[in-house]
């Protein structure tokens, strides 16, 4: 299939939203991989934008979409049918206690912007302290809590909104002590504030901050900060729910349960699907005290099926597993690429997400902004798609995050490409 006017087309009449887009025309995808106008296959190491877990056009999704479009997909919203409530049921059964009363919306920042509203109710508070290298969405309260990227020429954000640095020891003043690092942090904190803090939104790992990880313990003292404060923490698990790291959900592994919980991504697979997730108690003061979320998609049916149809596969192919071992065959290939490629300055991450940060030089870590658009531009010749984050004061990072239904020759033959890429992008 040709690709005559489409370009054009493009350049006429959509609104840009971001970056150029990538030069390839999609006509289709399956599994790992995507199929341009040519025919090509381009293995995606991005899982679409983060989200498509279980690859693409899965078998039990498929007929999931196919079986509820033709029965039920879309209701008044004050209506509720059996997919919704038996999703509600299925994601409290996956989820410590008190984990247990969803929301179910349909992306990311409405997400967040819905946990915010909540937070806000219940505490009677109003400012949300959140990450420096933040992205929680392009909404309102969500965007306020944005920092990474897309600020600036818009008017004043929601008032309050106090900032943080993440851990970032390869770029940090304080390296490894990210304790003191937190201590500061906070007393800018008490000493920014009005008197009314509410939560604090962060990301277990920032990916679209560069796959900064939080590392052990820095969990369990941010939660004991905001105990400290009597304000409520959010975790934003877009990127990080539902097996992609090798737990169930990433704050597992630090043994701390937020007060609330926000998924999406790939709680759809790729689908426009998300949730909220809270304590009883938190629930019943936000109720009492007036809570308004009404939207065109609550609760849909459609979505919430398919959200169903992903925790089973997850479960039914043992992905959770899955993802750990095939993200430490991912890791170990990635250390073995930055132990022969010197543009390598560091690799980062958990499970199957993880990061490779590019630098023109490693001891002084300069940026390699350049490079990085370099790489990505060979490994799309090559047949693989990339996601490069490159953000002020950091080298250009690679976000990679496969399918957790990758095959072990696919890991192998991303690494591959890559290496090629990175040999030809740094070729005299």
């Amino acid at each position: 299939m040709g690709t005559d006017g489409f370009w054009d087309d493009a350049e006429r009449h959509l609104v840009r939203y971001g970056g150029a887009f990538a030069p390839v025309v999609v006509e289709r995808a399956a599994g790992s991989f995507v199929y341009d106008s040519a025919g090509r296959a381009i293995l995606d190491f991005t899982s679409g934008q983060m989200s498509a877990v279980l690859g693409h056009s899965h078998p039990d999704v498929v007929a999931t979409v196919r079986e509820s479009i033709g029965t039920l997909d879309h209701l008044f919203s004050g209506m509720l049918s059996r997919p919704v409530v038996d999703l509600a049921r299925e994601l409290a059964a996956s989820l410590p206690d008190p984990l247990e009363r969803s929301l179910l919306l349909t992306t990311g920042a409405e997400s967040n912007e819905a946990a915010l509203k909540m937070a806000k109710l219940a505490t009677g508070g109003w400012e949300i302290v959140s990450f420096a290298q933040s992205w929680h969405g392009m909404t309102g309260g969500a965007a306020s809590a944005t920092y990474s990227a897309g600020r600036r020429g818009y008017g004043p954000p929601i008032p309050g909104n106090l900032a943080i640095p993440a851990p970032y020891p390869y770029r940090s003043v304080f390296g490894d002590d990210w304790r003191t690092e937190l201590d500061v942090a906070w007393d800018l904190v008490d000493r920014q504030s009005a008197g009314a803090l509410a939560a604090c939104l962060v990301e277990p790992i920032l990916s679209s901050g560069g796959v900064l990880e939080l590392p052990p313990g820095y969990l369990a003292a941010l939660r004991a900060k905001c105990d400290e404060r009597g304000m409520l923490l959010i975790l934003d698990e877009a990127q990080t729910g539902i097996a992609r790291t090798g737990t169930m959900y990433a704050f597992e592994r630090d043994g701390v349960v937020p007060d609330i919980l926000t998924l999406s991504k790939t709680l759809g697979a790729g689908l426009p699907l998300a949730a909220v997730v809270t304590s009883a108690d938190i629930e019943q003061r936000c109720h009492e005290r007036g809570f308004l979320f009404f939207t065109t998609h609550v609760s849909d049916p459609l979505p919430a099926a398919v959200g169903l149809t992903v925790l089973d596969v997850v479960r039914r192919e043992g992905l959770v597993s899955r993802a750990a071992e095939l993200g430490g065959r991912l890791r170990t290939g990635l250390t073995e690429l930055a132990s022969r490629h010197d543009c390598i300055g560091e690799v980062r991450g958990r499970g199957l997400l993880q990061g490779i940060e590019l630098v023109t030089d490693r001891t002084t870590k300069d940026p390699a902004d350049d490079l990085g658009r370099a790489v990505t531009t060979e490994c799309l010749d090559l047949g693989l798609h990339m996601n490069v984050v490159q953000l002020p004061g950091m080298g250009g990072v690679f976000r990679i995050a496969p399918p957790l239904t990758v095959s072990d020759a696919e890991v192998g033959l991303g690494l591959e490409i890559l290496d090629q890429a990175l040999t030809k992008a740094v070729a005299p």
